[in-house]
């Protein structure tokens, strides 16, 4: 019997009672005031601030200008876009603003949402969604409750209590990861925030403890691999921290460990630009944020591991080279994950050159299921084949897609040979369809001038022979593949030498060249950027290096370098284009 029907009413059930529990806290005694406000710690996108405040709404993709509308009435009411929004993490948005106009639309927005949905209407009630809106609400308390009459800041106390009495008895049903790290933790927030909720505060930390030790592994990381994900788990556990610090009481031992296991690892992830490494669905963070949420942390532990979360980091010079070196997250973890392994991510200096298409989930499900192909990622794929597959009706929670066919093996391991670090890594992605294993040697001279690579499609036992001959019927002119190099957008690329190198101008003025061994044809592609906040995909281009298996064995090899008229270091005085629109 197929489990999606089970799973299908096992979602329906969860939204009842979800609504069920809602209505019940309706019946919640009001608090008499706030206890103490934690200190807005969340970080918020000044020119994002901006749009809303003069009535420019952007979210999945789709820009509506309707400067007299409601932010609740801008999408249907169970919508993707409608969740998004019932998290109320726009205030952070409007709170960097901070002006009169900024804090009227918030004030008018969050006393909207209380009339709308407060007796357990609409698509917010659920745990994730609401401990996110209560940590927003907590901590933009004064900005929201200023210049009110009494009656509102009433029905605003009333509120959060209902909210807070609700995920005291639905946190359970927040699936294990971010999703009940953000519940737990607007328990702990709204337990010692608001004055006859404190008893709630025990529970969640006796919970949040449990999931620091089951949830966050020994290296710092979290199941779906997702590192902007464990940057949010990181900042909600400094949250925490932070608020029970002030509040006088003892930060437990479980949640300080796991703020010291995830600080190492993110800095590990973050590239010479300070941005996080895009991969498995997230993105590069909120400009600062990182830093921000590594210093909140109190952690200065450098990584001293080789690979971190999956991920290998070879770094020389100005240059970082981040890699996927590990299986992708695996059942219900893989609801984000991309078929991306063996990929990389180069950037040099404040310039990010190598890049994959990213998660394009904010402009809907078709960008979100191409950003997650093989070929959106700067590695080698075979033709119309991905490195994983995607489930087309295998769903957790009736909406996300998860990964079905993944490589069971995969190799990864650093060594240093002949002035350069080496990386090697190896996956039998393509073994069940074409009795192929992906190999790739990437080297990084000491002093990141210079990045060399391999790579080889090869079999690897007799089985795998007559796989590989039996596709080769199929495709007698040999089995079509390429090596592919997403650029990031502000990267200029022209073909050089008859189409033998490929040059890279980037925005600090740095040149480097690509070029190859002759065993496949190089050329320029149109290609996307999926950016957090655009209203659009950003075009760009890639290079590629096409050829096909012929043998058991192919290889292609090719070396990313910087011209030599380049210094090592430039001054790069270039300005990033603040804009959320184009």
């Amino acid at each position: 019997m197929s489990r999606f029907p089970t799973m299908m009413w096992r979602g329906k059930g969860t939204r009842i009672m979800n609504r069920v529990t809602a209505r019940l806290a309706a019946r919640a005694r009001p608090p008499k005031g706030l206890v103490s406000q934690p200190e807005p710690r969340s970080i918020g996108l000044f020119a994002r601030g901006r749009q809303l405040s003069a009535g420019n709404f952007l979210f999945a993709g789709q820009l509506i200008e309707a400067p007299e509308a409601s932010i609740w009435d801008i999408a249907p009411d169970q919508s993707e876009t409608a969740r998004h929004i019932q998290g109320c993490a726009w205030l952070d948005d409007l709170a960097a603003v901070g002006d009169h106009k900024a804090r009227i639309k918030a004030q008018d927005w969050v006393y909207g949402w209380i009339d709308r949905f407060d007796g357990g209407k609409g698509a917010g009630w659920t745990p994730d969604l609401t401990g996110r809106r209560l940590i927003r609400w907590i901590n933009h308390a004064f900005f929201l409750m200023r210049g009110r009459e009494k009656v509102d800041t009433e029905r605003f106390l009333i509120s959060l209590a209902r909210q807070s009495v609700f995920l005291s008895r639905r946190w359970k049903s927040a699936r294990p990861g971010l999703a009940r790290f953000e519940a737990l933790s607007g328990m702990v927030y709204a337990g010692l925030s608001l004055e006859g909720m404190q008893q709630h505060v025990d529970a969640a930390l006796s919970a949040l403890t449990k999931d620091c030790q089951t949830q966050i592994n020994a290296e710092g990381g979290v199941p779906t691999r997702n590192p902007e994900e464990l940057l949010e788990v990181l900042t909600l556990l400094s949250w925490v921290a932070k608020a029970l610090a002030e509040a006088g009481r003892d930060v437990p031992v479980p949640i300080r460990a796991a703020i010291d296991r995830i600080a190492p690892t993110l800095r590990a992830l973050r590239h010479a630009d300070g941005g996080l490494a895009r991969f498995h669905g997230g993105g590069r963070g909120i400009d600062g944020r990182l830093d921000y949420a590594l210093v909140e942390s109190g952690n200065k532990e450098q990584p001293n591991n080789l690979r971190h979360m999956g991920y290998a980091r070879l770094a020389a010079g100005r240059t970082t080279l981040i890699a996927d070196a590990a299986a992708p997250p695996s059942g219900k973890a893989s609801y984000e994950a991309h078929a991306s392994t063996c990929a990389i991510e180069v950037t040099s200096g404040r310039r990010p050159m190598i890049v994959s298409a990213g998660a394009g989930g904010d402009f809907g499900p078709e960008w979100k299921s191409y950003g997650r192909a093989t070929a959106s990622h700067s590695t080698l794929s075979i033709e119309g084949y991905s490195s994983s597959r995607l489930g087309s009706s295998k769903r957790v929670h009736g909406e996300e897609e998860l990964l079905l066919d993944v490589p069971d093996y995969v190799l990864a391991q650093q060594s240093t040979v002949n002035n350069a670090t080496r990386l090697e890594m190896a996956h039998n992605g393509y073994l069940s369809t074409h009795g192929l294993t992906h190999a790739r040697t990437l080297d990084l001279s000491l002093d990141g001038r210079t990045i060399s690579g391999e790579d080889v499609l090869t079999t690897l036992s007799r089985a795998d022979e007559k796989r590989f001959d039996q596709v080769r019927l199929r495709e007698p002119e040999g089995i079509p593949y390429s090596v592919r190099f997403h650029l990031h957008p502000d990267v200029v690329a022209s073909l050089d030498l008859g189409g033998t190198a490929v040059s890279l101008t980037l925005k600090s003025g740095e040149i480097w060249v690509m070029r190859h061994d002759g065993s496949a044809e190089m050329g320029l592609e149109t290609s996307v950027y999926l950016e957090k906040g655009r209203l659009k995909p950003r075009s760009t281009q890639q290079v590629v290096l096409s050829s096909r298996a012929m043998s058991y064995a192919t290889r292609v090899r090719w070396t990313l370098a910087k011209a030599h008229e380049t210094p090592n270091a430039v001054r790069d005085f270039g300005t990033d284009d603040p804009t959320i629109t184009d």
